[in-house]
């Protein structure tokens, strides 16, 4: 007697439609905005502000702008060549274009500004190579990168070469933003990696130092660091030496980075499983080899986040600055509201649009490429 075999299927599934691409403009749309009735609420609400804010500020940035001109009194014409009776309507980014070399150079002598042109070309040709994963002779390019192109930029911009002296108070502007931000990424990341380990250490004299730097260091505002730097650090110096105003700063805002950054990196050692540390023994590495080798490449990829959010605090931090005398963008744009040929009522807002957008690019520059990094670092663990 035959048995019907009811567990097995007899008839194909009909064939499924294919699957909505996501990469399409209509497919993202679909995934990130009209997902579900929730986010189609937002979505409508947010088209709902945008639509009450954007008219507006195209207006006062584009339309209504005043884009050249020799003083303020341009500022009164809007681009259909009509004063307005109720005063100014729209950007006056013609102050922005009578200004922006000095926004860019500072004070520094026109007939000089070659040697700051040079450096930022220099510095552009190392630092590409390096952000670059598959460009090869890594260590070479570090090594100019970090050691050779500052003696050469300071003897460059400072006077050496042969060159005329330009002292530290004439330089300003987006110059000394890149240069602070520079000097304290570059130094806030291994000092900050060595305090980490310090933290970390069984050697009681090198933890106790380690944690009483990090504690105040991070207990303090930066405003404090500086005002500390500028004042208290020559008193360190012996007697007939002082320190250059621009070279405190320096000071100030790197060890106040390194506190921060050493808890970043602190946390990633701390993520790094036992098994790695005694594995590494196994093999019979030295303390460096194994912190080198199979500890720190493990932990600085599970913190970069931390560290490009800290290194954009940092640079954003450059502003403070001025308290102690120094002009970085922010700075500089501030000053030069007091000049009354360009005084407006909008030229205050101008400028610091002008600061915030400047910010904005590189802030969203090290991001974008904190999350390139993530991506091509990235092993396929999923969490």
């Amino acid at each position: 007697m035959s048995r019907e075999i009811t567990y097995v299927r007899q008839d194909m599934l009909a064939p499924l439609p294919a699957p909505i691409s996501d990469g399409s403009i209509g497919g993202w749309i679909r995934l990130n905005l009209l997902a579900t009735p929730k986010d189609v609420i937002l979505t409508i609400l947010a088209l709902g502000v945008m639509a009450m804010i954007l008219p507006g500020a195209i207006n006062f940035l584009f339309l209504d702008a005043a884009w050249f001109g020799a003083d303020r009194a341009v500022c009164a014409t809007v681009a259909q060549g009509g004063i307005q009776p109720d005063g100014w309507k729209g950007a006056c980014w013609a102050f922005v274009e009578s200004r922006f070399s000095q926004f860019i150079f500072g004070r520094y002598p026109l007939d000089e500004r070659w040697r700051v042109m040079l450096v930022g070309i220099l510095f552009v040709a190392l630092l590409v190579p390096m952000l670059i994963p598959k460009a090869p002779r890594k260590g070479l390019n570090a090594l100019l990168l970090f050691v050779v192109f500052p003696v050469v930029a300071f003897f460059l911009l400072n006077g050496g070469f042969g060159l005329s002296t330009v002292e530290t108070p004439l330089w300003g502007g987006l110059m000394v933003t890149l240069i602070l931000s520079f000097v304290g990424i570059a130094v806030s990341l291994p000092l900050g990696i060595l305090l980490a380990l310090g933290r970390r250490s069984e050697m009681p004299v090198i933890k106790t130092l380690c944690v009483v730097f990090i504690e105040v260091v991070r207990g303090v505002p930066l405003i404090t660091v500086l005002f500390m730097a500028n004042v208290m650090l020559p008193l360190f110096m012996p007697t007939g030496w002082t320190i250059d105003n621009f070279l405190r700063a320096l000071v100030g805002v790197s060890l106040f980075a390194s506190a921060y950054m050493a808890e970043v990196v602190r946390g990633g050692l701390q993520a790094i499983p036992k098994g790695q540390y005694e594995g590494a023994d196994s093999l019979g590495l030295s303390y460096w080899q194994k912190v080198r080798l199979i500890i720190l490449p493990q932990a600085i990829k599970l913190v970069i986040p931390g560290i490009v959010n800290t290194f954009i605090g940092l640079f954003k931090d450059t502003s403070l600055v001025s308290i102690i005398g120094m002009f970085d963008l922010l700075g500089i744009v501030r000053l030069n509201f007091t000049d009354a040929s360009w005084a407006t009522p909008v030229t205050p807002l101008t400028g610091l649009i002008f600061a915030g957008f400047i910010f904005w690019i590189f802030c969203f520059g090290m991001s974008r490429y904190s999350a390139f990094m993530e991506q091509h670092l990235d092993t396929g663990h999923k969490r």
